[in-house]
C-alpha cells in the first residue's frame, strides 16, 4: 500500500525504525504510534519506500 503524502510516508519510516528497534516505541506519538500498533513490517517497509515526489505534504480530505 503506497503513501497517499509525505507525512504518511515519513511517520511509517518512523514506525518502522522502531519496529527494527532502532528506535524506542517510547519515543513514538500521533499517527507513527498508531501504523506502529496496526501494521506489520512489510506493510510500514512498503508505504515507507513510497517515492516522496509528487506527493502532497498532507493527504487532503476531498
Amino acid at each position: 500500500m503506497p503513501a497517499k503524502s509525505k507525512a504518511q510516508q515519513k511517520a511509517a519510516g518512523i514506525a518502522l525504525a522502531a519496529k527494527k528497534g532502532d528506535k524506542k516505541k517510547s519515543e513514538l506519538k500521533g499517527p507513527s504510534k498508531d501504523m506502529y500498533e496496526s501494521m506489520s513490517k512489510s506493510e510500514l517497509e512498503d508505504m515507507a519506500s513510497t517515492s516522496r515526489k509528487g506527493k502532497p505534504d498532507h493527504e487532503s480530505d476531498d
